[in-house]
Formats: C-alpha cells, structure tokens, sequence
C-alpha cells in the first residue's frame, strides 16, 4: 500500500515524495514490532509525565486550610455527601495560601517548561533523545518526591521545585517528535504518535481519581511519594529497552528495520549539521501550527489545573469524588485520540484523502466541538450531571486534535520536527503560565458568573486557532525542510 502515499500532496506536487522505487519493500508486522513497544513504552513515559503534571491540582485542594477567611468550607452549590475521612491522614500539613498564591502556584510549572523546548528539540537532533527523554522525566521524578518539603518550607520553595519539574518536562515532546522522525513510517504516523502522546491523557486520567483517593485514605503526601516511584520505575524500563533510531536497535528484525528506513529515506535531511533557522521562522504553515497549538492549550490547561478546583469551589464535591469527576474529560479524551489516530491513518492511506484534509478537519472538530460545550457548561449552573457531562465532552473532542495540528509538524518537515515542536510547544506553554493565573484573578468571588468569564475566553481563543489554521496549514513536507537534498 505504499504507493498510497503518493496522496500526500495538498498545493504542489513534491517529488521527493515519490516512493514508487520502494513499493516492493515489505510492511513489517504490527505485533512484536519495534516501533510499536516504542509507542507504548513512551506512552507509558507520557503517563508519568502528566500524573506529576497534574497530581498538584488535586493535592491543593487539601493542602488548603479550610477553616481560614480565605479557604472556607463551602461552594456555590449544595455540598454533596462527604464521607468520614479516616482520621489518620490529617497528619499532613496544611497552608493558608489565597486564590492569587494559588494560581502562581499552578501555574509555576510552566515556567520552567517554556524554557527547554526549543533546547530540547535541538539537542534531540543533534545528541538523540532517548537519553535527553529519559532524564528530562527522571529530573521531574526526583523534584516530585521533594514536593512536601518544599511546601512546608513555604510557598516560594514549592514554586521553585515546580519550576524544575517544568524544566526536566519541557524537553519530552521536542525529543519524542524528533525520535518518531526516526520511527515512524509516513502512513502509520497517526496511530504511533497517537499510542505514544495518549499517555498524557491516560495519566491524566489515572492521577486525577487516584490523588484524591490518596489525600483521602492517606494524605496529600503520598500523592507525590507513589507517582513518583511509579515514574522511577519507567526510568529503568525506558534505559534498558529503548534505542535513538532503527539502525541502533540491538533487537529490531531485519525486515522492519529495512521497512522503516526505506519508507522515511525521502523525507529525512541526510545531515544533522544543517539547520534552516530563517525558513523555518518564516514558515507560514509552521506558525499555523503555532496558533492553534497555542489556542488548543489554553483551554487544557486552564481546565487541567482548575477543574478539581471548580468542582470543588462550584459543585460542592468531596475530595474523593472530585479527582474521579475531574477525571472523566480525559478519559473521554484518551478514547478519541486513540480512536482519531486509527481513523486519520485510514482515511489517508484506504481512502486516499489528502493529508492537508485530514489534519484541517480533525482540528476543527477537535477545538470547536470543545468550545461550544465550555460554554455550554458555563449555563448549567448547579445542574452537576449536565455540568459534568458538558464538560466531559468538550475535552473528549479535544482529543481528535490529536492527529490534526498535534502531528502536523511530522508532515511538513519530519527532519526538523523536534525543533518543530519545541517552537510550537513554547508558545503553547504560554498558557499554561498565565491561564490558571487569570482565571484564578477573574474568579475571585468563586461565583458561576465569574467562571462562565473564564469559559468564553477559552472558548474565543480556540475558535480564533482553528479558523487560522484551516486557512494557513499545510500537510506536505517544505521546500526548505529538504534542503540538504538540494545542495548534495
């Protein structure tokens, strides 16, 4: 079928694309392959990586004194049943942080994160990433597990230890992307980058429900102790199992080593040397991309840090409730981005639809479909099963995105697509940084008002980012992204 990939072209033709001299090679199998026990395996690291990510959002809610001014036991809406706690775990410290603390807490990570992006795309090319990966989570890890102590040495230390989390992380998607340049056969881009980049959500998914059944069968505490082993564990696995390409794999079979680098020989830059800075600043595509990786993060990230606090403050559920209810968007985001990847690649290679199409109609669908239910939930008001379920389906639309702008960079210039995605991803992280702190400041009251605010904002901005990306991306590898192809 691999003559199919000859659909790949959207305004131009690009001959180097043509792979008709490689039609005979054969498709290595699925199961027992290398490159699949890579997409599960950095699946797994993607897992890690959020469940540290996110465990803080729950934790906060009872790391929170509850009986101070600022902090008072109550929500908009009726409360719902809260069970007795055991009385063991209110061993844990608690801090009197105000709704302005906690927002720069939340949002300290990504401060951190914006940093390495662009450094961990270049140095992903040039040295390979297994290494730069692999120790970018440990970092994250060993931050984790000094989480409490630095929270009771106060609110400064606990967002300098974020921080470093952010910087150890910043460097995981610039150095997958540029692994799977490397890995990933053209037409099964979509199912292993979507395998792969599903950890996150499926991370999200498990430590949101699992952190508030820790804070309340243990403490808050052990939120970050059993991630954080759980995360060490990967480090060993990842170490011994993975390699930086086919060609340095010790245990990859001959046919699917030849299978891969055969399928990508035409799309590869031949040096590591040669970095095309201005045509790739000046890459239209690429800044489409840009807009609406940024547009899309605004809306996860404000929900990923603030849910559990809206179902906390607004809903009135309990800390055990909260992390499996907060859980749910993800779950259903998980779902389609698996099912989204499956689809993408079979409508591009079966039915033959061009690349540029499948990546425009899953991001509109995919940041849309998200922004109509935010708002939506907005005006449920203490309607708690319409206000979860809205919201449950906004992010599990937000899921197909996946396999449009999220891979895109793949498509356009797979040589350079850690440095790519570290562009992309640092822009994208702005959000993360000033999200939770503006929504935090807009919500001052607690009041369903003050947080419908908060939904239109995110919801206008994924608007705007897929509009700006329908018009202005593309789904051919560049002119420039060949380059040494050229001159050789």
């Amino acid at each position: 079928m691999e003559h199919s990939s000859e659909s790949d072209t959207d305004d131009y033709e690009q001959p180097l694309l043509h792979r008709k001299e490689d039609e005979g090679v054969k498709r290595a199998p699925v199961l027992g392959s290398s490159r699949y026990s890579l997409a599960i395996l950095s699946c797994y690291g993607f897992f890690v990586a959020y469940a540290l990510r996110v465990n803080l959002s729950v934790a906060m809610v009872d790391m929170l004194n509850s009986s101070s001014s600022s902090n008072v036991n109550s929500s908009v809406c009726p409360r719902h049943y809260n069970p007795p706690r055991p009385r063991h775990n209110h061993t844990a410290s608690v801090y009197d942080w105000d709704s302005e603390t906690q927002g720069w807490i939340l949002g300290s990570f990504f401060y951190g994160y914006i940093i390495t992006q662009i450094p961990g795309g270049y140095m992903a090319r040039k040295y390979g990433a297994k290494w730069l990966l692999g120790l970018g989570i440990l970092g994250t890890v060993i931050f984790t597990l000094l989480t409490p102590v630095a929270a009771d040495l106060g609110a400064g230390y606990l967002i300098a230890v974020r921080v470093l989390e952010g910087i150890g992380e910043g460097v995981t998607f610039p150095a997958m992307h540029a692994m799977w340049a490397s890995w990933a056969p053209p037409l099964e881009r979509s199912k292993l980058l979507t395998i792969s980049y599903a950890g996150a959500q499926l991370g999200t998914v498990v430590a949101l429900p699992l952190s508030g059944q820790i804070c309340f069968y243990l403490d808050w505490t052990y939120v970050f102790y059993i991630f954080g082993a759980v995360g060490l564990l990967w480090f060993v696995l990842w170490s011994l199992l993975v390699s930086n390409s086919p060609d340095s794999h010790k245990r990859i079979s001959e046919v699917e080593r030849t299978y891969i680098t055969t399928s990508l020989k035409n799309e590869l830059s031949p040096t590591s040397d040669y970095i095309p800075w201005t045509s790739i600043l000046t890459s239209v595509p690429l800044w489409a991309i840009v807009v609406a990786h940024f547009s899309y993060n605004w809306t996860f990230y404000t929900l990923l840090t603030l849910l559990p606090t809206y179902m906390n403050d607004i809903l009135g559920f309990s800390i055990k409730q909260n992390g499996m209810l907060s859980a749910l968007p993800y779950l259903g985001c998980w779902l389609l981005a698996m099912g989204g990847g499956q689809l993408a690649d079979y409508l591009r290679e079966t039915c033959l639809l061009r690349t540029v199409a499948v990546r425009k109609a899953f991001t509109v669908v995919g940041m849309i479909g998200p922004a109509v239910f935010l708002v939506a939930a907005g005006y449920t008001d203490c309607n708690y099963v319409l206000a979860v379920v809205f919201l449950t389906i906004s992010s599990s639309l937000g899921g197909l995105s996946a396999s449009g702008f999220n891979i895109n960079h793949l498509d356009i210039a797979p040589s350079y697509a850690g440095i790519l995605l570290g562009i992309t991803n640092t822009f994208a992280t702005i959000p993360g940084m000033v999200g939770p702190v503006i929504a935090r400041s807009l919500t001052k009251s607690n009041t369903i008002v003050e947080w419908r605010t908060v939904f239109f904002i995110s919801a206008g901005i994924n608007l705007f980012g897929a509009a700006f990306y329908s018009l202005f991306g593309k789904g051919t590898v560049q002119p420039w992204a060949v380059h040494s192809l050229h001159i050789q």
